[in-house]
């Protein structure tokens, strides 16, 4: 007999780089018990975030319970890519006990919520909780938030005008719908950082929010799983600059994906990606890349000038040795011939 009761689903959301993929993979690790299935949105083509979580399966999380939605936005493609996916996964027997759904780093999780309502789903799941992650080390430079006094001045001085940036924006509607922040890179941040970062974040959310903070995604399952929010009923506390629109565009990003041959070292590469940043303002980096004379694939994440390698398998029989990177950034700095330069150097 069919266990008739609600499903919770987690939804992990987040800037670039935040850290989503870590978090999951360490949930994926110490579930407590729970048999959990996983749904990771990409944003550009190529599913790096998928295929690391693959390798992190356990009998708890198995391979076939780990589904990626790659090149489309979660958020736009609720019929066609979301519901059917979720379906699927109810009908899995055994039936995960707990779902846990990484957006993209540019989706709003307010039209995700709505996607909860539509009746193939509505009496089956519930939304356990929207977890947003928040780089500690970032948000305290000002990098994915406006400068909060300047702004208010501006506004008070002209009501009319709107200084918010696009990454601003995404950045409150993932605060906004959130029931409790992470604050990643804590350790980067040091506590001066974490303190700025907790003042930003509580001066942009609409209402209080736990702030936990996590260091290589390491946070008890039990402080992020089981907050029973129920966050689908609650959409009226969940403010987006996006309420009262039909629908939303990503139009302020794009993305590309550059492929390279084998590159001289991972030091030489890093430096590129931070000519990139610092050139062109790229917001983000990452794929994999192949080395010259090292049997192992190079994983790389870069958020701005911050990069990050590390091997993560060999390559396999007959797999073709290359690199593969997806570029992120805002729309108008988007210049594939300029960032191939760089990259090939």
């Amino acid at each position: 007999m069919r266990d008739l009761s609600k499903v919770p689903v987690t939804i992990v959301t987040g800037f670039l780089g935040a850290g989503k993929t870590t978090l999951i993979s360490h949930l994926i690790r110490n579930a407590g018990g729970r048999r959990l299935a996983v749904v990771v949105n990409e944003f550009g083509t190529l599913g790096v975030d998928g295929d690391i979580l693959q390798s992190c399966a356990i009998p708890d999380c198995p391979a076939e319970n780990i589904v990626e939605l790659a090149n489309g936005c979660i958020c736009c493609t609720v019929a066609d890519d979301f519901i059917p996916t979720v379906e699927k996964l109810l009908a899995m027997e055994p039936r995960p006990d707990h779902i846990l759904i990484e957006t993209s780093g540019l989706a709003l999780p307010k039209p995700l919520l709505k996607a909860f309502d539509w009746p193939a789903i509505r009496s089956r799941i519930t939304v356990d909780g929207v977890v947003a992650l928040a780089d500690a080390e970032a948000v305290a430079a000002g990098r994915f938030a406006p400068d909060l006094d300047a702004v208010e001045a501006q506004r008070a001085a002209d009501p009319s005008l709107d200084h918010e940036t696009p990454l601003s924006e995404v950045f409150e509607d993932q605060l906004a719908c959130a029931d409790l922040v992470l604050l990643t890179k804590a350790d980067l941040a040091g506590p001066e950082g974490v303190a700025k970062a907790r003042a930003i974040i509580a001066a942009e959310a609409p209402r209080p929010l736990p702030m936990v903070e996590a260091v290589d995604g390491i946070v008890s399952a039990g402080i992020v799983l089981g907050l029973e929010a129920a966050a689908e009923d609650d959409l009226a506390a969940r403010p987006s600059h996006h309420d009262g629109a039909d629908d939303h565009e990503h139009d302020d990003f794009d993305s590309i994906s550059v492929m390279l041959g084998e590159v001289d070292s991972p030091d030489a590469l890093a430096a590129r990606i931070e000519t990139l940043a610092e050139q062109q303002d790229i917001l983000r980096v990452k794929g994999y890349a192949a080395v010259a004379g090292k049997p192992m694939r190079l994983l790389v994440q870069a958020v701005g000038r911050r990069v990050r390698t590390s091997y993560d398998r060999p390559w396999r029989a007959g797999e073709p040795r290359g690199t593969h990177l997806v570029v992120i950034a805002e729309h108008d700095r988007i210049d594939r011939p300029a960032i191939e330069a760089v990259l090939k150097g």
